[in-house]
């Protein structure tokens, strides 16, 4: 149970010595002011006023039932509206104790009676959205009751009037049917992006008021759709739903850390005369907007929470350690705090406490903090020569798939009784690994983090990994991480309950407590890379009859401990927070107008020294649309982009490869697409293709420029995306396609040397020209350059090459061969030597057996008979040899007795006599 959060008013009391009295259920009587005035509505409230409104807010936020819990965690803050927006359509007049906080500090208030009914706001307004059977409906009764307790304790000392202390009446609350019996799924879905791990990293940076905003959205939603502890029942060994564990890492703490923590707990247990925990004033520090003098006088402030979060961090290395800080925190309350001050008093007690409790746990051994199971924390493994710590990166054996190695990060090392040493690790999964809808995109080398806290042996370990948030990733890679190794980027966590991919907000919240303050250095790039995103690689597993009110559909499970072998694509709407799939680039503009040009081919075709068509002739040719697909963002490995370099009067477009791999720019422009080549696939960057082709970016538009006087260009015809348009144009007759033009670029163009250029057509920039199709009725090789060919040289040089290449991988193989065998041997001998050695082990120990059990029977013989032990012993032995060779004989003879009844029940055949 969690210990509870005290707010920055809870030193307030005591600064201004104003004692409280405190109730037997632990909840803080109201402060005694003296009478007031309830209602002053021209002068407004005054200042003991509106310190008795804090004063009961302040006794009721921390106020704690048998069990220890919080009852007003959950009306700290008012509802997010993004998480249940229909809160707001219900309840007109939303209102939370920080609301309440907020206006008696801007001095809002002008009548006791409006504090009261804004409290009494906060539990009607509970009341009225949530279920009877809601644990929260409960809290607002039980939040109702203690003000309605505080408001009779200052009717009784004459504080307000009992006109005041009265309730409104803000409507009766609407009767409702009980909550239905929990849905199975239900029961194991938790609230989107609100993982346990990110809960304690983030209420970190909160303020008191901020504390409980989480706890209020997971109640609200519906007290039976979340198991308490987070877990999932794992069910039956053949449920494929079995295998979706989630929840935290175990937690193992070393002896050093497990003393820490019980000298922290151990310091919740004390209390002071009027029955409240001496540790609550300690818990947090006073709010810097309400107590500004505290951190004038205070130069080194800590509380509880800081002291908690520097242990659950790894900072504390000692007992000693934590020790100091505590004295820290109890000297700053004494140096601040008057010695009549129950604080003060508090402060001395506790600093005795804590130095006991110290001396006590360094006195345990390292042994009593072996947990139930018998596991050793271990700060880190030793494991083929490399050490594995928590916060590594690793690839660990996926029983599923070799191919694909488990991508995950250590969270724990122990070691259990019988030796073996293990890890915790969070799984990270590949999108071919989830359920998402069909459309969507991920970066290269992506993957999404789980919940999933898997232990595995370390012997299951791979090799090591790296993952960066996707932040980061176009900028540079980890300082020193070897280059051979996979760097995986983040951008999501995966909910396998809803099938959801939520984005991370910090990735802080991501990595083991150990590590989270530790940044890595990095090499950056000369300048930040550009992360283009590329389709679901199993989107073709989207059935053809998918719709959008199909279920979910299930992932396909494997081994036991190892992720889904495949995930699943569905068609079902996107979530209001998923991102839609990536635009195609709009076309280019249309280039300018330039000076006509003579045609491509002319009545009779001219060559030139290689064979290819001048450009000269006047054939009219007809406007052909371009048959290319639309294109989107990505490509496959074998696209290229190609961009416009600059204007030119050369009658081909100049267009310049920017690429040569699979890192296709997200800017690559699309082509126009007709009617009259429609697309069999919707997705046409994965369609099946005879050869890979490059697609270019509207070339049809430059190579109008080639085309006869009489004919004006024109612009391609929109496609029709939708299957209507395609299936009425099946019969339609396709055109040949045109003949398409393109250069290289720059570096490419001038790595050619200038004679081998010469051979070539090429512009007025002496960039060769290269065609899509080759001319029409031409002989490719024309007689003048029939003969050209090799020379000797270069075939001999060739052939030399091959030879020296083949001799290069025979020793390699060689090589590689021998090294092999050198490694078996290796591995032989460390097996034969460990037999030998446990071999060697177990005659020592028979012999060591051997020799403890003479001496144990010297002892007992001497106990038995005194002096004469010895010639009773060598009696004793002697009878015991007679008793073992009567035995001996017993058992031959009775062998040989077996043996001649066995002789005699056989049948002797002798053989066959043929008639």
């Amino acid at each position: 149970m969690s210990s509870p959060a005290v707010g920055p008013d809870a030193l307030g009391p005591e600064i201004k010595e104003e004692d409280s009295i405190v109730a037997d259920n632990g909840a803080p009587d109201a402060v005694d002011d003296g009478p007031a005035s309830s209602t002053l509505p021209e002068a407004g409230l005054t200042k003991k006023e509106y310190d008795m409104m804090t004063g009961i807010l302040h006794r009721i936020s921390y106020y704690r039932d048998e069990d220890g819990r919080d009852i007003s965690k959950d009306f700290q803050r008012v509802v997010n509206r993004r998480v249940i927006p229909d809160y707001f359509d219900i309840i007109k007049e939303p209102v939370a104790l920080s609301t309440l906080r907020q206006k008696i500090s801007k001095k809002q208030y002008t009548t006791f009676k409006e504090f009261v009914r804004d409290f009494a706001l906060i539990s009607h307004n509970a009341q009225v959205y949530n279920r009877p059977s809601a644990l929260v409906y409960g809290d607002a009764i039980t939040l109702r009751e203690l003000f309605m307790a505080e408001l009779k304790k200052l009717v009784d000392s004459n504080t307000i009037t009992a006109q005041d202390a009265e309730l409104p009446d803000l409507g009766e609350i609407p009767e409702v049917e009980d909550s239905p019996p929990p849905d199975p799924e239900d029961e194991e879905a938790e609230p989107e992006e609100e993982e346990d791990e990110d809960e304690e990293d983030e209420e970190e940076d909160e303020t008191d008021d901020d504390r409980p905003r989480r706890n209020r959205k997971r109640v609200r939603r519906s007290s039976a759709t979340v198991k308490r502890d987070g877990k999932v029942d794992e069910g039956g060994k053949d449920d494929p739903d079995s295998q979706k564990k989630r929840g935290r890492p175990p937690k193992v703490h070393t002896p050093m850390e497990a003393r820490i923590n019980t000298l922290l707990k151990g310091l919740r247990k004390f209390k002071n005369p009027g029955g409240d925990l001496k540790i609550l004033p300690f818990e947090k520090l006073p709010d810097k907007s309400q107590m500004p003098e505290y951190y004038q006088e205070i130069k080194n402030p800590i509380a509880m929470d800081l002291i908690k979060r520097k242990a659950k961090r790894k900072k504390y290395h000692s007992v000693d350690q934590a020790l100091k800080d505590l004295d820290l925190m109890f000297e700053n309350a004494k140096s601040y705090n008057l010695e009549t001050s129950q604080v003060y008093q508090d402060a001395v007690d506790l600093q005795k406490e804590a130095k006991a409790l110290a001396e006590q746990e360094k006195k345990k051994p390292d042994s009593d903090f072996v947990d139930e199971d018998g596991r050793l924390p271990l700060p880190e493994i030793l494991y083929n020569g490399e050490l594995w710590k928590v916060g590594d990166w690793i690839h660990l054996s996926n029983p599923n798939d070799v191919t694909k190695p488990i991508v995950a990060q250590i969270y724990r090392t122990w070691q259990d009784p019988e030796g073996q040493k293990w890890i915790n690790a969070c799984w990270y999964y590949r999108p071919e690994q989830t359920v998402h809808r069909f459309e969507k995109h991920f970066y290269d080398n992506e993957v999404v983090k789980t919940g999933q806290y898997r232990d595995h042996k370390i012997e299951e370990v791979v090799d090591r990994c790296f993952v960066m948030f996707f932040t980061r990733y176009n900028k540079g890679r980890p300082r020193g991480f070897p280059p051979d190794k996979e760097v995986y980027v983040c951008e999501a966590r995966y909910n396998e309950e809803k099938f959801k991919l939520n984005k991370i907000k910090t990735w802080a919240s991501c990595v083991p407590d150990e590590v989270r303050e530790k940044d890595y250095e990095m090499d950056l790039f000369d300048a930040p890379r550009k992360m283009r995103k590329v389709p679901s690689p199993i989107k073709h597993l989207l059935r053809e009859d998918a719709k959008e009110d199909d279920p979910l559909p299930k992932p396909t499970w494997g081994a036991p401990n190892a992720p889904p072998i495949v995930g699943a694509v569905h068609r079902r709407p996107r979530e209001a927070n998923e991102s839609p799939p990536p635009e195609p680039t709009p076309s280019p503009p249309p280039p300018s107008p330039e000076p006509v040009r003579r045609p491509i081919v002319s009545d009779r075709p001219r060559y030139d020294s290689q064979g290819d068509v001048s450009m000269a002739g006047n054939l009219a040719p007809a406007p052909l649309p371009s048959p290319s697909a639309n294109q989107t963002s990505t490509h496959s490995a074998y696209s290229q982009q190609f961009a416009q370099t600059r204007p030119s009067p050369s009658p081909i477009p100049l267009l310049q490869q920017n690429s040569y791999g699979s890192h296709t720019s997200s800017t690559h422009s699309a082509m126009p697409q007709t009617p009259l080549y429609p697309s069999q696939n919707t997705y046409p960057q994965y369609a099946p293709s005879p050869t890979p082709v490059a697609q270019h970016a509207n070339p049809m538009g430059n190579y109008n420029l080639y085309q006869g006087g009489s004919v004006a260009p024109r612009p391609a015809m929109q496609a029709s995306t939708s299957h209507t348009g395609q299936s009425s144009q099946t019969n339609t007759y396709n055109p040949p396609r045109p003949t398409e033009v393109w250069t290289l670029a720059d570096t490419a163009n001038s790595s050619i040397p200038l004679d081998i250029r010469a051979q070539f057509h090429h512009d007025e920039y002496s960039k060769i020209i290269f065609f899509t199709s080759p001319p029409l009725d031409a002989n490719p090789v024309p007689e003048e350059v029939q003969n050209l060919g090799h020379s000797l040289r270069y075939l001999a040089d060739k052939a030399r090459n091959k030879e020296a290449d083949e001799k290069k991988r025979k020793a390699r193989e060689i090589e590689l061969e021998t090294a092999a065998t050198e490694r078996l041997k290796c591995i032989k001998a460390d097996e034969e030597g460990n037999k030998q050695w446990i071999l060697d082990q177990k005659v020592k120990a028979l012999k060591s057996w051997s020799t403890e059990t003479d001496k144990g029977t010297d002892e007992l013989y001497k106990t038995l008979h005194g002096e004469k032990w010895q010639q009773v012993k060598e009696r004793d032995l002697a009878s015991l040899a007679e008793q073992q060779e009567l035995a001996f004989n017993k058992q031959k003879e009775l062998e040989k007795f077996r043996e001649g009844r066995k002789a005699k029940d056989e049948i002797k055949i002798t053989g066959f006599k043929w008639f």
